[in-house]
């Protein structure tokens, strides 16, 4: 028991001495947007108020969040440190639901304010910046939020329960695993957003609606349509969704607009869908889908096994 915590002990000290040393590392990149950026764009009104506010988003209090942390960490007081910090932790959600909106202004703003463009490329040829960019600082507390889950975790790994700061290690654990789940789901969206709205723009025309709210985009790909009747195969580009499945055909290649879009030939609603696997089970070449609709079945080929695999476990998730 004695060598166990002993051992336990010795890991501890060292995530506690790492998570101090990378907090430094953290501020220092921290404050060079609050001292370079921020404040300085704040006394000299290069930016409106709103603006600044919405490139930097809660920065400055993530950084003072931060800095309080560093200080109970370097006087070894860990869990009233924490305790502090958790109360501080919903900046990140924040931070992460304003990022995209950052981004999107700090681009405007370069493009449109001549001023703001010369006062940052000046402040990035400052030596403290080593050639970092403000946009590569920006997403740092994200990254950060995804240390302090590792961090936390290994710190309460290595506590023993009957200690005074396992209570404080164990709320700060779930603290961060809650504001990281909240982030991840903020990025999911976003992704998931602009992959719809990328199938949006391939297909031609206004008709097929892909931007839905509450639609989730899955996968996509060529796949080989079997007629009824003996004719030659089709190949036809997928596209899946939670709610429903696309059929496409490319758009002639000579076409004034649309020779590098897809037409929408029929869009089916998985509600009432039934997928079978018709061949593909053993090690053979490829394999054939089955899809029953209320009013039609469509057969689905592809000469790559995993490929038909890889549908066929989509499909019935969607469907399910």
């Amino acid at each position: 028991v004695e060598e166990q915590r002993a051992r336990w002990e010795r890991k501890r000290s060292r995530t506690a001495k790492e998570l101090l040393e990378t907090e430094h590392k953290y501020l220092e990149q921290l404050d060079l947007v609050v001292t370079f950026f921020v404040k300085i764009l704040k006394a000299k009104g290069t930016l409106k108020p709103a603006v600044l506010e919405t490139i930097f988003g809660p920065l400055e209090s993530i950084y003072s969040a931060s800095h309080v942390l560093s200080l109970h960490l370097e006087r070894g007081n860990l869990g009233p440190g924490l305790e502090n910090f958790c109360q501080n932790l919903e900046l990140y959600g924040h931070y992460a639901e304003n990022l995209e909106q950052a981004n999107k202004t700090l681009k405007e703003q370069l493009r449109k304010n001549k001023s703001f463009r010369r006062f940052k490329k000046l402040q990035e040829t400052r030596p403290q910046f080593q050639g970092s960019k403000l946009e590569d600082l920006l997403p740092l507390p994200l990254q950060r939020l995804h240390q302090y889950k590792h961090f936390f975790r290994d710190l309460l790994e290595n506590t023993s329960p009957d200690s005074a700061e396992y209570q404080n290690l164990s709320k700060a654990v779930k603290s961060v695993s809650e504001v990281s789940q909240w982030v991840q789901d903020i990025i999911y969206k976003r992704e998931n957003s602009l992959q719809l709205l990328r199938v949006q723009k391939l297909l031609k025309g206004q008709k097929t609606q892909v931007l839905t709210p509450g639609r989730w985009y899955i996968r996509e790909g060529w796949l080989l349509v079997v007629p009824s009747k003996g004719e030659e195969l089709k190949r036809r580009m997928f596209f899946l969704f939670s709610d429903i499945f696309i059929a496409a055909k490319p758009c002639h290649p000579l076409h004034l607009l649309n020779s590098n879009k897809l037409a929408c030939q029929a869009v089916y609603p998985l509600h009432q869908c039934v997928v079978d696997k018709v061949f593909g089970h053993t090690q053979s070449q490829g394999g054939l889908l089955s899809l029953s609709f209320p009013h039609k079945t469509l057969l689905l080929m592809s000469g790559d096994q995993q490929d038909i695999n890889d549908w066929y476990r989509s499909l019935t998730a969607a469907v399910r």
